[in-house]
């Protein structure tokens, strides 16, 4: 389990009662996608209704709520309904992170489109202080990448090598991942099959193509089929 020092406190309120769980800072977007390791991700299984003074909230209480005992849906629903608090430290030390591997990968991946030459990170760094860009300490990096792209191009000249993915999804899956998918390259070409699939090619940073595959065959499971091409 993540240490107690180390934990952050993932809050909600629901019919006038307090429920807080203490979960690693670095688990909240995986909880937030239903894949909740107790032993990893929480420092304890308890459920507080006041976790810095060791408050526990009521057994009958949570049953009502949450409609059940299970912590791993407990803890999904709190993440996903609640707020999570971080002290100043704690955000600044997850959005520096978060902002040192975001320019780590485009001066990788990124070229100076005029020089053939990569940019290099402080260049990058400055044009990210220039744009004012806010990075999201919770959000994954590859989404992030993106984000960070389309606010400095205007300031520096700068390309990022590209690969293409095919991407299956059932039916089924199509409502639950879309989202996701755009959210990590530009679809090229879609369609639908005839049994009821839907298929695309979708063009992703070279770097993070890796990453993207992992993560979104983790969040679509059984409903997606995704591989480079």
């Amino acid at each position: 389990m993540v240490k107690l020092d180390d934990a952050i406190i993932a809050r909600m309120e629901h019919s006038g009662h307090k429920f807080e769980i203490l979960i690693d800072p670095e688990a909240v977007e995986k909880i937030r996608n239903g894949d909740v390791d107790v032993e990893k991700d929480l420092a304890s299984e308890q459920v507080f209704k006041d976790a810095r003074k060791g408050d526990k909230a009521g057994e009958e209480t949570i049953k009502d709520v949450f409609k059940t005992t299970d912590i791993k849906k407990i803890a999904e629903e709190i993440v996903k309904k609640g707020q999570i608090q971080l002290t100043t430290e704690q955000r600044h030390k997850m959005q520096e992170a978060k902002k040192r591997a975001v320019i780590n990968i485009i001066s990788r991946e990124g070229i100076n489109p005029q020089t053939n030459a990569p940019n290099p990170p402080a260049r990058i760094e400055a044009a990210m202080e220039e744009a004012k860009v806010h990075i999201d300490p919770f959000k994954p990096v590859n989404e992030q990448v993106n984000m960070v792209l389309k606010e400095i191009k205007p300031l520096i000249p700068i390309r990022m090598e590209k690969v293409k993915l095919a991407v299956r999804l059932s039916g089924d899956g199509y409502g639950k991942m879309y989202g996701e998918i755009v959210k990590n390259g530009t679809v090229l070409k879609e369609e639908w099959t005839k049994d009821g699939s839907w298929i695309c090619v979708l063009e992703v940073s070279a770097g993070m193509f890796g990453e993207i595959i992992s993560s979104l065959s983790r969040k679509g499971g059984d409903s997606i089929e995704i591989k480079k091409i």
